[in-house]
């Protein structure tokens, strides 16, 4: 795969992983249904949506058994986030599901 795929796919992965923490903190505390209409659900909703176009974009120029596994980095990126930026609690256990995750990842994509 060419490194400008690679480049793209990690866009992707970060600006769905940005969406998804703009939408949870954006849906915190809420209780109704119109205080889910906020800037943070917009901007979550923004950001997911034009990783999404970058990870169509990745589909049309790789395989998708090469491209697809790139998702499990977006997983990577939002843990990261929620404990360095949202204060969640982190453990030697989830440590170790996320180099599980990114050794899996780096398998895949060198070959």
């Amino acid at each position: 795969m060419p490194l400008k795929i690679y480049l793209v796919l990690f866009a992707a992965s970060v600006l769905g992983a940005v969406g998804q923490v703009f939408l949870k903190l954006g849906a915190s505390g809420r209780e109704h249904f119109t205080s889910f209409l906020n800037a943070w659900i917009f901007a979550g909703l923004v950001s997911y949506g034009l990783g999404t176009a970058l990870w169509i974009y990745s589909l049309s120029k790789a395989k998708l058994t090469l491209v697809y596994p790139f998702t499990a980095l977006t997983f990577v990126l939002v843990y990261v986030v929620g404990v360095t930026f949202l204060d969640e609690s982190m453990s030697i256990r989830d440590l170790l599901g996320v180099a599980l995750v990114l050794g899996g990842l780096f398998l895949i994509s060198t070959t």
